[in-house]
């Protein structure tokens, strides 16, 4: 063999050189920059979701555990067990204890029922306690003292240095609670609150056996830790866990804002893809000829491979750069609306956005370019001269389908909101390009002008071709409509469920002599408040005569309702923020010895209208026919109730009332003068959660709003790239028309009115299938009452055929402009 000749090494050397430019002018000028597109927007996408979910999620844990004060609390009625209080300290948890108790607190002028907290001196392990006296704020309760809510001072008509009797011992009162982690938003079980120290329980003398005391440990450690903690500690009867998934008022509203991110991110995953699919079939479309070509010029599949994964690997390094970048960006401007509610410094986003927005980039990438471009490899040499539309294709490359399928099940795994999206869009679309055949199908038997003729004869020729295409540019009008209607839906039902004057000040315990004084105080300080309710503590005992509480013997397996005293209240008629679901409510006249119950009460029983239940209230029993089932908002911040009477039945009971009003920044003098007027009235004030349940909806809306505009643009970005795809297509056929003798404006108003019947029927098509999903995922994902969009029958077919007109526009002129002579 001789040596290679000097111009062959240099030649060698230039070779991946020359195949480095030759890659780059193709990724540019070869219509794979709209690949990189579609991979740089499902990298962004994906990072920045990924990102601010997994920020989100740390917070909410966070704040969570700080409400509880501690990683996790074992609630218990009965004293904590030595071996427990031994294994959390082997396994290296922090801990401490607090013992719970109601007793009357005495001092020289007033006496109230209070609730006393005895904590130690870690006490919180999680959260922030401030307690206040004249000289300084301090974070820990000492042996000796005595820290009171701030209403207590004028309830006992005390101020710091006077003694407080608790059972058998005196303190000296040291302060105010300032602030405290542990807070409940239940305002029927609301006693103001003192914190004294552990070692001080045993001189009051007010623990003795037999008595109401709750004991609570806290925990603080690692996960791990914690769950060997609970598989230690197997609940006993009267015991309960308490962690931050079973505690936060706002945990709803977070947990659907959740799950809207994630769906989101699927929906624009699943137009991203598309958009990458047809681009690079577009792409391997124009470059069959080229592949056969070298393949006459003897180039080997192995080299091909190797000029093609040049290109692909500068294609995707620069598309994750760019994604990475953009994602990065688009991370910080979704958060941005929810600066003020989001903690300083920001927990820290971890590896996993930006490992998760690769893996996914790559699950996609792999079949939605490699099926393609295996089956372009395959191209005949001969295909130079001549199309083998016949010639046999690989269809061993859809194995590469696999990989996202095997991924979307580890993934979604029993999310049943995600395999509900994806079933319903698959049905959906279906059906729908079926229905839109039929109704071309239907066209073509009336009689129309000879352009919308030859249109409806382009668009039937080919039925399966019509069909994919009708299918692609209703999905994605579809799920452009779908994440924009999830959105509205979300926000709208999120403002009726709180909305801007709802109350955030409870009254309770009013006495019935009080209670007329009461309301005429509040109507002459102006105050919008709520009609009084009668409220009596009492159970639920039977159904139709079968005793509940004997069906199952562990208290504790025994539902809620049935473990604990419930509120009932009497009224001639319902409140109106409750709608009746079934029955009905007697006029005043013909009310006798009935009751309402709340739906999800009455679900759980198995309760129908017609059921006689029988009910105790101090030791006094009673019943009442179910006559109707009511839906109760629980989130309104209204006074609701499991069970509403007729007043018949428990009128003759004693009963203290309850009445909510709103008070705004301005009139907390009002507040005030309420608590000094009637000192045995308990103020239940939530202005502050409720002020920031309010931020938090609105932050969270400008977020969802930020990227439902992602999506919409996604959408959009599909629509453009399947509309351009198709009219490049049709250049051929055109030429064809001008050669047969066809004029500029006869292939004009073809194309218009091709295109434009198309887009009415996709945007017709996609209003149901968005109408038909929304409701589905809102009622049965959401959980929340499916709704009409009327508007949306007007605004996304007309938004579909000005679009769709205009990417004409833009074209056509182009299309025709090389048939000039």
């Amino acid at each position: 063999m001789t040596d290679m000749t000097d111009s062959q090494k240099v030649q060698k050397r230039q070779q991946p050189k020359l195949l480095l430019k030759w890659s780059w002018r193709e990724l540019w000028q070869g219509q794979l920059w709209p690949v990189a597109v579609a991979l740089t927007l499902i990298i962004a996408c994906v990072f920045a979701l990924a990102a601010l979910v997994s920020r989100v999620e740390k917070i909410m844990t966070d704040q969570g555990r700080s409400v509880l004060a501690a990683d996790l609390v074992l609630v218990s009625n009965n004293p904590i067990e030595p071996s427990l209080l031994s294994k959390a300290e082997a396994l290296g948890l922090t801990f401490s204890e607090q013992t719970r108790f109601g007793t009357m607190a005495f001092s020289e002028q007033q006496m109230q029922l209070i609730s006393v907290k005895a904590v130690e001196s870690d006490f919180p392990l999680r959260g922030q306690l401030a307690l206040q006296d004249r000289l300084n704020v301090q974070s820990k309760v000492n042996p000796g003292e005595l820290w009171l809510s701030e209403r207590l001072f004028s309830l006992l008509d005390v101020k710091e240095g006077d003694i407080v009797a608790i059972g058998d011992a005196e303190l000296k009162v040291s302060g105010k609670i300032a602030q405290e982690p542990e807070l409940s938003f239940n305002p029927f079980s609301q006693m103001p609150a003192v914190l004294i120290h552990e070692h001080d329980v045993a001189a009051t003398g007010a623990v003795q056996p037999g008595g109401r005391v709750q004991y609570r440990l806290y925990f603080m450690g690692s996960d791990d830790k914690l769950a060997a903690i609970q598989k230690f500690s197997p609940l006993e009867p009267g015991q309960r866990w308490l962690s931050e998934t079973s505690q936060g008022r706002t945990g709803e509203f977070i947990d659907r804002a959740r799950q809207y991110l994630s769906l989101t991110l699927i929906l624009v995953i699943l137009m991203a893809t598309a958009t990458l699919v047809l681009t690079c079939q577009h792409y391997t479309s124009t470059r069959v000829e080229t592949v056969a070509m070298m393949k006459s010029l003897g180039a080997s599949k192995r080299w091909l491979w190797r000029w093609l994964s040049g290109q692909l690997a500068m294609l995707f390094g620069l598309s994750a750069i760019a994604g990475l970048s953009i994602g990065w960006g688009l991370e910080v401007l979704l958060r941005l609306p929810l600066a003020d509610i989001l903690p300083d410094p920001l927990p820290d986003m971890g590896m996993s956005p930006w490992l998760i927005s690769m893996f996914v980039a790559l699950l996609v990438a792999i079949p939605g370019i490699g099926i393609p471009l295996i089956r372009l490899l395959d191209a005949p040499a001969i295909s130079v001269i001549q199309q083998q539309a016949d010639r046999p294709k690989n269809n061993k490359a859809y194995a590469l389908l696999l990989l996202p399928v095997a991924a979307a099940l580890i993934w979604f795994g029993d999310n049943k909101l995600m395999w509900m999206t994806l079933a319903g869009i698959v049905v959906v679309l279906v059906l729908l390009a079926f229905f839109g055949l039929v109704v071309l199908s239907l066209l073509r038997k009336r009689k129309w002008g000879p352009a919308m003729t030859l249109a409806l004869s382009r668009i039937s020729r080919s039925p399966l071709t019509t069909g994919a295409q009708l299918a692609a540019l209703t999905s994605s009008l579809m799920l452009l409509a779908v994440i924009w209607l999830l959105r509205s839906d979300l926000l709208a039902d999120w403002q009726q469920t709180l909305p801007i004057d709802a109350p955030n000040v409870f009254a309770i315990n009013i006495s019935a002599e009080q209670q007329p004084d009461y309301l005429a105080k509040l109507d002459q300080e102006n105050i919008p408040h709520s009609e009084a309710y009668p409220v009596i503590r009492g159970r639920i005992v039977a159904v139709n005569g079968i005793d509940l509480l004997t069906q199952v013997d562990d208290p504790e397996q025994r539902d809620e309702a049935l473990r604990r005293e419930l509120n009932f209240t009497w009224r001639e008629t319902l409140p109106i923020h409750n709608d009746v679901l079934d029955g009905n409510w007697p006029e005043p006249e013909l009310a006798i010895k009935g009751v309402s119950v709340e739906s999800g009460i009455a679900e759980r029983l198995g309760l129908s209208v017609g059921d006689e239940l029988g009910f105790n209230v101090n030791s006094q029993p009673f019943s009442a026919m179910v006559n109707s089932i009511r839906h109760v908002e629980w989130r309104n911040m209204r006074p609701n109730f499991y069970f509403i009477f007729t007043p018949d039945v428990m009128v003759d009971l004693p009963a203290t009332w309850l009445v909510s009003f709103r008070i705004e920044s301005n009139q907390n003098d009002v507040v005030n003068q309420l608590g000094r007027d009637y000192p045995t009235v308990s103020l239940m004030d939530l202005r502050t959660m409720a002020s920031r349940i309010q931020l938090m909806l609105q932050q969270v809306s400008l977020s969802l709003s930020v990227l439902a505009a992602l999506g919409v643009l996604s959408g959009l970005l599909l629509v453009m790239t399947l509309l351009r795809l198709s009219m490049a297509q049709r250049q051929q056929e055109i030429k064809l028309y001008r050669t047969l003798g066809a004029s500029r404006k006869r292939i004009s108003a073809t194309v218009w009115g091709e295109y434009g019947l198309m887009a009415l029927i996709a945007g017709l098509m996609a209003v149901v299938g968005a109408e038909a999903i929304v409701a589905a995922l809102v009622k049965w994902g959401f959980e929340m009452p499916p709704q009409w969009h009327p508007m949306l029958w007007i605004m996304l077919p007309t938004a579909a055929i000005g679009l769709v007109l205009f990417i004409i526009s833009t074209m056509l002129k182009q299309l025709l402009q090389p048939l000039k002579s």
